[in-house]
């Protein structure tokens, strides 16, 4: 499986931004594909995830913020972001999760930066 996300760039705070992550394979056959962020200095984390049945899970901290959705027909995951904050500042990644012992599959990363 072979990921692209795009959509990032720079924002002011309060801003939004909607991140795209297109796969090269239906995603109803993928078991999760998840939304992980990785800022200067820190690991990576989760921020959520939408399964081959199309529900989603966030981390409790951005579930207000943070929404994730998708469009079947264009193998394509969304993160869309709203009232950004600098603390958001982070490079964004998508991961396919294929279950069933597969490795995980990684796109290449967006860059996300809010300015204050």
């Amino acid at each position: 499986v072979q990921l692209q996300a795009s959509g990032g760039g720079l924002v002011q705070a309060g801003g939004s931004l909607r991140l795209s992550c297109v796969a090269s394979e239906n995603i109803v056959s993928i078991k999760a594909i998840r939304w992980y962020r990785q800022a200067p200095g820190k690991e990576r984390e989760l921020v959520g995830g939408i399964n081959d049945g199309g529900r989603t899970n966030y981390v409790d901290s951005l579930m207000l913020r943070f929404a994730i959705s998708r469009d079947v027909r264009k193998n394509t995951v969304y993160l869309q972001m709203n009232n950004l904050k600098p603390e958001d500042t982070a490079v964004y990644f998508c991961n396919a999760d294929l279950g069933g012992g597969h490795p995980d599959y990684w796109g290449q990363g967006t860059q996300v930066t809010v300015s204050s």
